[in-house]
Parts: structure tokens; sequence; C-alpha cells
């Protein structure tokens, strides 16, 4: 079967991909940027377009012979303000390219809205719904609340919490009810439809065998995690400074925090309905989608991160920074004589994260602080996997532009708050010269006197930094 998926580079689509390919489908992956989709060559059965589906519709793009599509295209993380107008433009568009093609289903992902007065997210989902429907196809909605597992956004904010303030006092919200479900189940659903006829042109509300409060659902990780947690509710807390407390405590965006906190005082517990039966699908525990979710972050098999998604940070488009500007710009170049290759490459893969950056890694943490307090993203983030680097990834307050170890070069570029725009990049010449280069193209007079202003720390920092990556060796 041809199926094409949209948000194949999300959280939930980098998933659903593995396990359509794993039945034996062709997926066509509609995304932004190719480049960001770290699949092996010899994977069969995939194909890429690229599409942005808040531009102009082009027709011919996709190809007409698809028998089904999943829409995973959300914007919640992109802004406060307009995400609602973005997804139902990208959702206006979507009709427009399926209505040259033969599909029969479209399978949506959304969230639940069993409530009268609905968040401006859930309001943009369910309008969303109906745009869809509109559409020259059959539509299947499976309408999720809180979705757990590794690297997804609520399982990393509740990680934050409880692993960070063992005494909480929190807003009033937290005894907001809602139905978490895990992600293997979500996955499991999604693929249980797949041209189900008993399934057409209806929508089925999805959720664990626990309903919860936001507070218990903190409880039982601390439980299951082994912790001392001690929560205080208090109604004085208004949703701005909410927001201000999910955004310093955990790696969320400020723009995710927003909207986060605006659905959480809604009350999202799924419907009963025979979804699950039909399907025959025993949805998993809170508490085992918990200990299934640690299980893959041990074993370093987290497949997606919703810190991945590029709206998580300053830009949309990593082709428009690919190329470092070689006017206008001020530079910190290191050279260094690499006698173990292997070991230097292995270290340059590892940078960020747990492993830190070398030298000075008090110093990396006070400039993410800084970064923080100015509404940036911090070092925050992390790195989904410890040693594996793809375009596209986060890596603390830098993203993946460039990646390629058979070509021993490694480019990022800056997310944090700057005046100006930052890349730093590393490359083992041929003749086994290690260059590292740090290039920032300042904006305006305030941009200079920046780069100035922290140069005596560049001169130990990157200095450190190229002289330990050549000797590191791990314990």
């Amino acid at each position: 079967m041809k199926i094409l998926l949209t948000g194949a580079n999300g959280y939930i689509g980098k998933r659903l991909l593995v396990h359509l390919l794993d039945l034996n489908h062709e997926v066509i992956c509609c995304v932004r940027d190719k480049n960001r989709m770290d699949v092996d060559a010899s994977v069969k059965n995939i194909s890429f377009v690229e599409i942005d589906f808040l531009d102009e519709v082009q027709a011919d793009k996709i190809p007409k012979d698809i028998d089904l599509a999943y829409y995973l295209i959300h914007s919640m993380s992109a802004s406060t303000q307009d995400f609602d107008q973005k997804e139902a433009r990208s959702a206006e568009n979507f009709n427009s390219y399926m209505a040259h093609t033969s599909v029969k289903q479209v399978i949506y992902l959304s969230g639940i809205v069993n409530n009268e007065e609905l968040s401006k997210h859930l309001t943009s989902r369910k309008k969303v719904e109906d745009i869809l429907s509109q559409g020259n196809f059959k539509l299947t909605v499976l309408r999720a609340g809180i979705v757990v597992g590794s690297g997804s956004s609520s399982f990393e904010i509740i990680r934050d919490l409880c692993e960070k303030l063992p005494v909480m006092v929190a807003p009033k919200w937290l005894e907001t009810k809602t139905q978490p479900i895990a992600v293997r189940d979500v996955i499991a659903l999604l693929t249980g439809v797949i041209l189900n006829e008993k399934c057409y042109n209806k929508s089925f509300d999805i959720g664990g065998p626990d309903v919860l409060t936001y507070k218990e659902m903190l409880q039982k990780y601390a439980k299951v995690r082994k912790l001392k947690l001690w929560i205080i509710s208090v109604p004085l807390m208004s949703p701005r400074l909410s927001s201000y407390w999910l955004y310093f405590v955990t790696s969320t965006t400020y723009s995710l925090a927003v909207n986060l906190v605006d659905s959480m005082t809604t009350e999202v517990v799924a419907k009963n309905n025979d979804l699950q039966k039909l399907l025959n699908i025993e949805p998993i525990s809170y508490e085992e989608a918990i200990e299934k979710a640690f299980q893959k972050i041990e074993q370093n098999l987290v497949v997606s991160s919703w810190k991945d998604a590029l709206i998580s940070g300053r830009f949309n488009d990593l082709k428009q920074h690919i190329k470092v500007p070689e006017y206008g710009c001020l530079k910190n170049v290191k050279t260094i004589k690499v006698n173990d290759v292997n070991r230097a490459l292995e270290n340059i893969w590892s940078i960020g994260g747990n492993r830190g950056w070398y030298y000075g890694n008090w110093l990396w943490k006070i400039r993410g602080y800084l970064d923080l307090m100015a509404g940036g993203v911090g070092l925050r983030r992390g790195r989904t996997h410890p040693d594996k680097i793809f375009p596209g990834d986060a890596l603390d307050f830098w993203r993946v532009l460039y990646a390629d170890k058979e070509e021993k070069r490694l480019l990022l570029f800056a997310e944090m708050k700057l005046p100006g725009e930052a890349w730093l990049e590393f490359k083992i010449t041929d003749d086994n010269q290690l260059i590292q280069t740090a290039t920032f193209r300042p904006k305006g007079i305030w941009g200079r006197m920046y780069w100035f202003s922290v140069l005596p720390f560049h001169y130990f920092i990157f200095g450190g930094m190229i002289r330990n990556i050549v000797k590191y060796k791990p314990d």
C-alpha cells in the first residue's frame, strides 16, 4: 500500500514511519527538509517529498496514486498568537493536494475535545478536523490527550518537574483530570485503523486505562522513580505565571508552555467507544508507560523527541543557514593535529548533553542560564542520543545543520538569543588536522560589542575544547 506521511520528522511521525515500513507499506514522507530525516540509505519502500503546507499548493509534488495519508501537522510550539491560523491554512492546502490524488482514507491525530469551552489549542485541532472532513476522502480522527513516551513533551515536562523539584508549589490546574496514553498504543491505533471501513468518517477518543489529575500523574511518576515528592497547590498562580513556572523549571519553550497551560485548565477524558475492542488493542497503564519510556532511555533507543522539531527553536528551515557566510563575519579558528582520528570523531559526535563541551562546562552552564533568562532555549534540551547526531537534531542550545562522519564534518547553528547569528563547525581534513571554526555574523553595533566582550572567554573555551576533543578518553 502506498501511504503519504505528513509530519514524518515529528515526534509521532518518526515512530509511525518505523511501524509502517515494518508492515511493508510504501511510505512517501512529506517534510520541509529531507536532509533532516535520519534514514539509512539502504531502507526500502521510502521516498521523500519536500513540501511546506503553508506555501502555495503545487499539486504535481505529491504522487497521484496514494492509497492513504496521515495528517500529523501541528503548530502549537511555533507561537502563542497565530498557530491556529497556520493550522487551518495547512489543512486547507492539504485538502487541495489530496484533490489531485486517489487517496481513499486520511487519518488525523487530534486532541480530545469533549468540553463546551475549549482552549485555543483544542479549538484549533477541532477546526482542522472540520476542514479535513470537507476533503474528497474518508476521514478517521483519533483524539488523544497526554501522550506518554520517551522524548514526548508531556513526559519530559513531568520528568523535569519531578526530578528537579522535590517540593513543588503548583497551580490549581494540577487538579484537572486527563487520560494519558502510551505512545506505543497511539502507534498501534494509528496503524490499526488503516483502510478499516468501520472507522470511515468517524472520530474516536483514545486514552489509557487511567483517568488521573495532573497532580496524580506527577505523584505516580515519583512512585515509579522512587522519588520523594511534596506538592502544594495554590489558587493564586495566574496562567501567565504558570507558563513562566513551566518555562524556567522544564525544558519546554515559552510558546509551548503558554499553549500547554491554556490546555491544562480543560479536562480531557476520553469518551467511551468501541475502537479498542474493534482493533483488539488493550492500552497499558500510565505507570507501565513510564517504565517502558525509561527502558528506551537506558538502552539509548529513543526514536524521536519533541525537542528535535524545528519549531522548538529559532528557525524553520535548515537550508537558509547551512552555508556559513564568509563576509561581514567575525571568526575564531583553531587547528590541531589529530593522532587518533576515530577517537576524535567519536568525541565530536558525543559533544554536548551529559558529556558537555570538553572545557569550562561551568561557563557553558552560565551562558545557558543567561540565555534562559533572556527567553532562549538554554542548555535544557540536551541531546536525544549520547553518540549519534543527525541533521535537524537539537543539541543543547545549538541545532545540527550538517553531520557526516564519512566526510568528518559537523556543523551547528546557535539557537540561543544573540545579537546576530552564530555557527560552530568541526572538520577533520585528509592530513588529519582538526579545524574548529566559530563564526559570528553580528547584527549592528550591539552584535560587534557582544563578540568583543566575550572574546577573552572564547580564547580559553575554544582553545581548551579543541585540545580536549583530540585527547579525551571516556571512562
